[in-house]
């Protein structure tokens, strides 16, 4: 019975992880990105999310709930985790070691950013580009940021990977390549959104380089 649940836990934590929480951090990047439009772009874009009919039943059921399952029980996973390479290989292991160590930094770095953005907009800050500007002024906020940036396109990336190994899709040792290919495309292309936004709060001239 308990190895039935364990189960369930770790399949709806992998496809929770993906949906909806994968699709919300490449919506999140694709809104941030506007900012290399400018400082208008960016707010109209900002605005546009947050009046979306049943915008906050829409944030606690399909993004709080979802992310803070995947949260907690990834955190049992990472602290339960045992490596192990003679199955996964020195590439896969070390892959599997970086998976748990972003996902307990991402803990840490996704409370600050929903403190600093959501929690302050609801005792009356607006959520704009001049809040993001202003974060950024700080150097240790950029280099956190960042970090944060790469942390989360990385687990999100090899979390996909990891998904559809175990939901049958790559049970091949062909396919599982394909897919580390295909999953390395998009934690590089996610990252360069990511941060190519970031220097546009900090300077719009920074994101066309």
């Amino acid at each position: 019975m308990a190895g039935n649940r364990e189960f369930f836990n770790r399949k709806l934590h992998s496809l929770l992880g993906v949906i909806p929480v994968g699709l919300f951090l490449v919506q999140h990047f694709v809104i941030n990105h506007f900012a290399t439009r400018g400082a208008s772009a960016f707010n109209q874009a900002a605005h546009f999310m947050e009046n979306l009919p049943f915008r906050y039943l829409l944030e606690i059921f399909l993004i709080f709930i979802p992310l803070l399952y995947h949260a907690i029980y990834g955190l049992y996973i990472a602290f339960q985790a045992k490596n192990n390479t003679a199955r996964y290989g020195f590439f896969r292991n070390w892959m599997f070691r970086i998976q748990r160590w972003t996902g307990v930094f991402l803990v840490i770095w996704i409370t600050w950013h929903v403190w600093e953005t959501r929690v302050a907009a609801a005792f009356g800050a607006e959520v704009n580009f001049d809040m993001m500007a202003n974060i950024f002024s700080n150097p240790f906020m950029i280099v956190f940021y960042i970090v944060g940036v790469i942390a989360a396109t990385f687990h999100f990336a090899n979390g996909l990977w990891s998904f559809a190994v175990s939901w049958g899709i790559t049970v091949t040792p062909r396919s599982q390549k394909i897919a580390t290919y295909v999953t390395m495309a998009i934690f590089f292309a996610l990252t360069f959104v990511g941060i190519r936004a970031i220097l546009a709060f900090i300077n719009p001239d920074l994101a066309n380089i």
